[in-house]
Formats: C-alpha cells, structure tokens, sequence
C-alpha cells in the first residue's frame, strides 16, 4: 500500500491564470440537439399564439416558462419529470418576487439588493440540489430582467399564468414527448457515454482517463437506478455498464481464467449501438454481471421507499453551517450587488445586464471564475456585434423578430458546449431581441448599456471571487480524503470475507465508486482556488490510488457470474 505520510508538496497561494485555454474549443456534447430542439419548439408555440392575438408585449412572461425547456436532458424520464416542475415553481417564485417588487418601487438601490438576493438565493439552490446545466443563470436573468420592467400590482397574476402556460408547454416538450418517442433514451445515453470512456481509458490507460471512465460509470448507475422499474432495455444496459466497469480492471486475470474486455474498438461499437435506435448489444457474460445486477436491485429497493421528509433533510444539511456553498452565494450576493450599483453609477438605467454577468462568474473557484470572465466578456462583446447586424432584419415585421429569436436560441445551445464564450455570442442578441417585442428601443442605447454592462459585471463579478473566500474547499477535500478511505477499507473487509451477502460486494464498491467521485470533485473544485492552505495533494492521489486497486480486486473477487435470463427480447 502506498504511502499516506509523505509530507505535501507546497502549493503557491496564488496561481497563474490562463488566457487561452478558457477560449479553446472542444468537441460538442453528445445531446447538444436535444435542449436546442426542446428550447426551440417550447418558445414557438406561446410566440406564435401571442402573434395571432397581436400581444407579442407578453413575451417577456412567457419566455420565462419557455426556458425552463432546456433543463433536465440528461435524467431519466421519471426524474426529468420531477425537475421541470420544480424548475418551473421556481421560476415562478423568482418571477414573482421580481413583478411584485418592481410594482411596489421605483427605487434602483431597492431593485438592484433585491435582485442580488435573488441570484444569490437561486445560486445557493441549484447548486444543493445538483439541477445540472444551465444551472441557475437562466432563474437570474429572468427575474433580474422582470425587476426592471414596468409593472402594476394587478398585471402580477396574470403575467405569472403566462409563465405558467409556457412552462406547463416546456414540461410536455422536455417530458412527456420525448418519453413515447423513446422511453429509455437517457439511460441509453448514458451507458454509452461510460463505454466510450472505458474505451479512451482501454486504448490509453492512464490517472486521467481512468478517473474519467470511472466518473462516467458512476453517473451510468446513477441514471440506471434513478429510471424506477426495470425493463429488458434497461437489464441490458445494465450488463454494459458492467463491461465498462470490467474494462478498468484490465491487465488481471479474472477468476475462472476470464478476463475483462479491453479492446476499444469493440467498445465504441457497443456504444455505438446503445445510442442508436436499434436493439442494445447483448454481449457474453462479463465478470461479477450477476452481482452488480443483484447490487442495483438491493439500492433501488432502498431508494424506493423513501421516508417522508428525507429529501428535505438531505437538502437542509447541505444548505446547513460549514456548508461549502455558502461561500459561493457570498460571492453571488456581493459581486451582483456591487455590480449593479457599479453599474447605476455609470448611468445604466436598467442594470439587470451587470447583475446577471456578475452571477454568471460565480464558479466553484477563483480559476473557474476567471475562465468564465474571460468568456463572458468575449462572447457578450461578440454578441452585440450580431446583434447590431441583425437588428434592421427584426425590425422588418413581427415574423422576423420571432424568427431571429428562434434561431439565436437553438444556436446557443448548438455552440455553448463547444466554449461558454461561443454560445454566449448567441445568447446575448437573443436577450436583446427580447426587448424589441415590447417595442423598439434605440440602437444605440442598446449597444451601449450591454457593453457597459457586460464590462463593469465582469470586472466586479471577478473581484467579488477573488475577495470573499472559499476556505471551506480544503476542509471539504481532508473530509472526503477520510471518507474514501472509509469506503476502502469496508470494500477491502467485505471482499475479503468467505462468503459474503447477496449484494454485500456490490454495495461496498459502488460506495468506495461514489467516495472516489466525491474526492476528485472536491480536489479539482479546491486546486483552484486562492489564498487557502495548502492541498494534501499526494494524500489526494494515494488515496485514489489505492481506491482503484480495492476496485480492481473487488472485480475479480465476484468472478465471471452468468446474468439472469431475461423474459422477453431487448
């Protein structure tokens, strides 16, 4: 076993930061067509029946629901139709305190605390409850827009039903269609996505791409477990994902004399497969299949019936003191702020633009915060330059402007997986274009603010990171270094009874699986960060290292198990 003592090397207190890298391209995501579509039809429907009642003013309110369309792509129907909802009450909430107060005040300094209030509260939200990309920048933008919209008291109700309507449409585009149209789709992305990393980690084995495959095939059972009843589509998926997990223990016989699959190639085919439309790979056997199937179920029955209450104490500890995230609501809170004050000062009248750029830095660490600032500014600058070429087109009829506003919105999700800065010179003339549907504004003006805008919440937003620290980042790395070395150890104790319980093997790995995710992300999140103590780097690296041989070894205890006949064909 390696050796934990070794003193850490010493980590500078402040890093050099990149200017290139943050604005280098990298292959688009695999589901990039999905949000696009989603997004795209979910705004079309309520635009074109405000056109054929002539009330496109109304598109701000309905936008708000139509957005909610590009969450939740990469979970599970059943899942998928949790979060939708959610997101859609709690853009209601955000658009609704934003529509009350704007009715109430005409007070900026009041608009601008309560606007950072909110960002920070959305902020702090999704990121306890993990709700993925595009996080909680779309929330902030639209409350932030509507605090300075004019607004009367009793227009509240109902623009809030226009909200409502448009996110009920998002829910049936995002959920409900895409379900009949292929029930298993997301499991099936993701299985792939996890041979497809154990085919970089076959063809070149090295740290980095093994904690990549392991990653993916965490977040394969992830998905697999959280889609509810098993199928025959989904016990397939299922015996692949165990492929990839047996592709990370290559180079050791397993028992019985099999051993796993390592050839790339006949990975990517299998993966391949899955992603299209026809009928999943039914490869032989692989080590331990009828253990991890047996280990699934005893988790999904464990999952099932959840206690009342459950998943709001998870949340409340997560949102609870000592809680790594507090920091980054700080950052939210203050960079929004002093942005739009910044911004106020320097003679903006609607400063929501600063608020939401300065919401859209507040990363897990300083160096993510600067790629994003780098990002940012780049692709709003950008942005406002189609914007401008743009704007006499829109301004050739009400069709036009719907037209162009479609288009920006699928192409910001086409491009934003490429880089942040390449999607937001999408999203910023899209944002713009809103404005016009309640009439037109002056170019000028318009370009004007937005450049202002963008420049003075970068700068603040990035000082906001730089001034309000993230100390609790090393302590999370020292607590999930112990609770890996937890899960280690019980995996090494269960693998080495004579005959463990149904499942017992499974579980134990699938821990020490989800203890080593939970390390890498909390070393990457704090190997970014400023002003902190130093970084147990190598205790970092033992520790995963020693992971992996305990999950090699764990592979080869189950042995080559046949998989449970299945009834009916996949």
């Amino acid at each position: 076993m390696s050796d934990t003592t070794t003193r850490p090397r010493r980590q500078p207190s402040v890093r050099r930061l990149p200017l290139a890298a943050p604005l280098r391209l990298v292959r688009p995501s695999d589901m990039w067509l999905k949000p696009a579509s989603s997004v795209v039809v979910a705004t079309a429907i309520p635009n074109l029946v405000l056109f054929s009642v002539d009330r496109l003013d109304l598109v701000m309110y309905t936008m708000a629901g139509s957005l909610c369309a590009l969450y939740g792509h990469s979970l599970p129907y059943a899942r998928r139709a949790r979060t939708v909802v959610g997101v859609v009450l709690g853009m209601l909430a955000g658009l609704a305190v934003s529509l009350v107060t704007a009715s109430l005040t005409d007070s900026t300094a009041v608009l601008i605390a309560v606007g950072a209030l909110l960002a920070a509260g959305q902020k702090l939200l999704c990121d306890a409850t993990r709700i993925g990309p595009p996080g909680p920048l779309i929330l902030t933008f639209v409350s932030s827009a509507a605090l300075f919209a004019p607004q009367r008291l009793g227009q509240v109700p109902g623009h809030l039903a226009l909200t409502l309507g448009a996110g009920a449409v998002s829910w049936l585009v995002t959920v409900a269609g895409p379900a009949l149209v292929r029930r298993e789709g997301p499991e099936r992305h993701a299985t792939a996505r996890a041979l497809n990393a154990a085919a970089a980690y076959a063809a070149e084995p090295g740290h980095r791409t093994r904690r990549a495959a392991v990653a993916a095939v965490h977040a394969a059972w992830q998905t697999l477990i959280a889609a509810g009843r098993p199928t025959p589509v989904r016990r397939a998926l299922e015996r692949l994902v165990v492929h990839a997990e047996a592709a990370l223990s290559a180079g050791a016989p397993a028992a019985g004399g099999a051993t796993p699959v390592t050839d790339p190639a006949l990975l990517r085919d299998w993966a391949e497969r899955t992603r299209a439309r026809g009928p999943v790979p039914t490869p032989p056997a692989a080590p331990g299949t009828a253990a991890e199937l047996l280990g699934v179920e005893a988790e999904r029955a464990v999952l099932r019936p959840t206690a009342p209450g459950a998943a709001r104490r998870a949340l409340l500890r997560r949102l609870g003191p000592g809680s790594p995230l507090l920091p980054i609501a700080a950052r939210a809170l203050i960079g929004c702020a002093l942005a739009g004050y910044v911004s106020s000062a320097a003679g903006v009248g609607r400063p929501y633009w600063a608020i939401v750029t300065a919401a859209s830095l507040c990363q897990a660490n300083v160096t993510l915060s600067w790629n994003r600032t780098l990002q940012r500014t780049v692709g709003n600058l950008l942005g406002v330059l189609v914007f401008a070429a743009v704007l006499p087109v829109t301004r050739t009829g009400p069709l036009a402007l719907i037209g162009c506003c479609l288009f920006f919105g699928f192409a910001a999700e086409a491009l934003i997986t490429r880089n942040y800065w390449l999607g937001s010179v999408a999203v910023t003339p899209m944002a713009l274009l809103v404005l016009e549907y309640a009439g037109a504004h002056p170019a000028g003006e318009l370009i004007g603010d937005r450049v202002l805008d963008t420049v003075i919440g970068a700068a603040v937003g990035f000082l906001a990171a730089l001034l309000v620290t993230n100390r609790r980042a090393a302590g999370r790395v020292e607590s999930a270094l112990a609770a890996a070395e937890l899960a280690r150890a019980h995996a090494h104790a269960v693998q080495t009874l004579a005959a463990p319980g149904p499942g017992a093997l499974e579980a134990a790995r699938r821990g020490l699986t989800g203890s080593l995710v939970e390390l890498r992300e909390a070393d990457d999140t704090a190997a970014g960060e400023w002003w902190q103590r130093d970084l147990p780097q190598e205790e970092v690296l033992a520790a995963e290292q020693a992971g992996h041989r305990t999950l090699a070894a764990t592979a080869i205890r189950q042995g080559p198990i046949a998989p449970a006949p299945e009834n009916g064909a996949v």
